[in-house]
């Protein structure tokens, strides 16, 4: 048999190896290279262990692994075959599960803009001793002004006595969900939202009530129906690039939904985390109840998870309640990221930073969205998100495992369901976590066919 041939304990002789690998590796590379022709039926198992001096075990182990990599293929009661690799195949490294479920800001920056700005903060002697004392809770005001600059983009005032630092959006969420709420007390928002506020509310014990929502984002005579059958004062939406849907809202909308909320005194969180990466943001919710909201920014979507910067923008009545929250939780924002972040906004590298993840996630898009041809799903050209409704008979929970065990992760509607709202049978493809271009084809690719084995599968 050629394949048994062609593999021999010579693969081993990289000991950090684990044999497993070694083993998928050397018949990887004889497949790819054409020594083992498409339809080869590789050895059995337990002949292969034998010949090899390992176990059988170790040898389904490497199987499934070229399984994974989309090289090999089972038939029940028949042995394990050759199969022709995909074009991108040669370029991904299957061992690991391709990641579309992680929303990661792309690395677009490769490190010269924050070397850039260390320099020049090295050559500050003023600047170095402010970063190493202590600042006032809501920032240095120089770092407070940069934060208003930076939030004019979503038709905010610009007025720098509304804004506080924080470490990150969910930082800044988590000083205004303490300052605001108790526990026991029920918080309106999105049928389906963000992982990280219903994090916090378990903790805080708050209740999330799920408002319905359509192509546009929440519905305002669902919220105005649960403001006046519900005890709630809290209200938490994302009217841009709403994750996991992708819905924003119109001009109407957000019009629509701020009288709502006047009318019943809601105060409104709002996250502007992903509107950060749109060339032209729609202004604000906030815009319209200046008095009542919060809106939440960060930098971190757009310019690297590491540089842990938002900011919040609230009525100046507010920020002082902010303060005592920050400084019960953190005393101050450590001033060094700040700092490197208002460098970035004065010298418009935030901008260059922005631009460039908006044409990555439009790069990603392309490769993607033509293998979804025919499927039910919604996308922007400015979010890394595709929002995928499954085609019956598949349910979300079985195609996650089943694309799981294919080598591919994606989020489930049930992680972003509130309450006891019913999650679609949909998924979320996010497409900033890949490596590379070639791992969303072959990612998206390993999906679609998935989606067209399903009725086979499940009859």
């Amino acid at each position: 048999m050629a394949a048994e041939n062609l593999i021999t304990p010579a693969c081993f002789r990289d000991a950090s190896k684990p044999r497993y690998l070694a083993i998928a590796d050397e018949l990887a590379q004889n497949i790819l290279n054409g020594q083992l022709p498409t339809g080869e039926r590789l050895p059995p198992q337990r002949r292969l262990a034998q010949r090899l001096q390992v176990t059988a075990g170790t040898v389904s182990h490497a199987y499934a692994i070229l399984e994974q990599r989309g090289l090999a293929t089972a038939r029940v009661g028949d042995g394990t075959y050759v199969r022709a690799p995909e074009p991108a195949q040669a370029l991904v490294d299957r061992t690991a599960p391709l990641d579309l479920a992680h929303n990661v800001a792309m690395p677009t920056e490769d490190g010269q803009a924050l070397a850039a700005s260390l320099q020049r903060l090295a050559t500050d002697p003023q600047v170095l001793r402010e970063v190493l004392s202590y600042q006032p809770e809501t920032g240095h005001a120089r770092h407070r002004q940069a934060g208003a600059q930076w939030l004019r983009r979503f038709g905010l005032s610009g007025d720098a006595s509304r804004v506080m630092v924080t470490h990150g959006a969910q930082h800044g969420l988590s000083c205004v969900l303490r300052t605001l709420a108790r526990p026991g007390d029920a918080l309106l928002t999105e049928s389906l939202s963000y992982p990280g506020l219903q994090a916090l509310a378990r903790t805080m014990r708050l209740q999330l009530v799920g408002i319905e929502m359509d192509s546009e984002g929440m519905l305002p005579d669902a919220l105005d129906h649960a403001a006046r059958h519900i005890d709630a004062k809290l209200l938490y939406c994302a009217p841009s690039l709403h994750n996991p849907t992708n819905a924003t809202m119109s001009l109407q909308r957000r019009e629509a939904i701020a009288r709502v909320a006047s009318r019943h005194n809601l105060l409104l969180m709002e996250d502007a985390v992903h509107a950060a990466a749109q060339a032209a943001p729609l202004p604000a919710l906030s815009t319209l109840l200046p008095e009542q909201s919060f809106l939440l920014s960060s930098f971190s979507k757009v310019a690297g998870p590491g540089l842990r910067v938002g900011y919040v923008e609230a009525a100046p009545a507010w920020l002082s309640k902010l303060a005592a929250s920050m400084r019960a939780d953190c005393w101050m924002v450590a001033p060094l990221m700040p700092e490197i972040a208002s460098d970035w906004i004065a010298s418009g590298m935030a901008g260059h930073l922005i631009a460039a993840q908006r044409a990555a996630i439009q790069e990603r898009l392309a490769v993607a969205l033509p293998l979804l041809q025919g499927l039910e799903f919604t996308s922007d050209p400015e979010s890394p998100f595709i929002w995928l409704t499954l085609p019956e008979p598949w349910r979300a929970g079985p195609f996650a495992a089943a694309l799981r065990q294919a080598g591919v992760l994606v989020r489930t509607a049930d992680h972003f369901a509130v309450g006891r709202t019913a999650a679609p049978h949909a998924v979320r493809i996010s497409l900033n976590a890949a490596r590379s271009l070639a791992e969303i084809g072959a990612g998206v690719h390993t999906l679609e066919r998935l989606l067209q084995d399903a009725p086979a599968a499940l009859a």
